[in-house]
């Protein structure tokens, strides 16, 4: 079960000041699957209200109601082979979005298995939260415990030309779990959109509910 403290502790820092988030990709799909533009930057290369609106998004997928529409999965060994997509997303995560050719991969995967009504947006993000040592009394001490590395995506209809809306399905990669890092286990978001398929996380990434 996701603990909503440890996504708490995530989305309190997603603030314009305080974000730590490095960098935004996406594509910019059309509703049968293909991909009309792509982007790849710096996130502090954001102007403030495109870093604010941006963090809502990341925000959205990861504060949603846990173990209701924000549920835990995990890839079982056979799942994280040659080939995966766990490995595309450890390498997604391990070079902080900036090789497009995996970037790329993962839109296909996307954009293969979602018919969306109309054009919509694939965003990722990537971060890395220095989480800071808590004392018996709950209280944060100066130095760094654990640097978490993970990405959050979100698929988002457009709402207008490459606007994306609110996400209606997304992750966030690996699991924050008692303050530390879970590469074996995804958190994975489903929002009111039917026509995303219900299954995506079992039948294309191969992961196992774990709830």
């Amino acid at each position: 079960m996701i603990d909503r403290e440890d996504m708490m502790e995530l989305t309190r820092r997603m603030t314009v000041k305080r974000t730590s988030i490095t960098r935004i990709a996406g594509a910019y799909m059309d509703g049968d699957g293909y991909v009309d533009g792509t982007f790849n930057i710096n996130f502090l290369n954001l102007s403030p209200a495109e870093r604010a609106r941006n963090l809502e998004i990341a925000k959205e997928v990861i504060f949603s109601r846990t173990n209701e529409k924000l549920k835990e999965y995990y890839f079982p060994r056979s799942a994280r082979g040659q080939g995966s997509v766990w490995q595309l997303l450890m390498g997604m995560k391990s070079c902080g979005l900036k090789n497009d050719a995996l970037m790329d991969t993962f839109y296909e995967i996307i954009g293969e298995h979602y018919r969306a009504e109309g054009d919509y947006a694939i965003l990722v993000f990537h971060d890395n939260y220095d989480v800071p040592v808590k004392t018996s009394d709950h209280n944060r001490a100066g130095e760094s415990e654990e640097l978490f590395e993970y990405v959050i995506c979100a698929v988002c209809p457009q709402v207008g030309e490459y606007e994306p809306g609110r996400p209606v399905w997304g992750f966030l990669f690996p699991l924050f779990s008692s303050r530390s890092a879970d590469c074996e286990r995804i958190a994975v978001f489903h929002g009111n959109d039917r026509s995303f398929p219900p299954r995506i996380a079992e039948n294309v990434m191969g992961c196992e509910p774990d709830f």
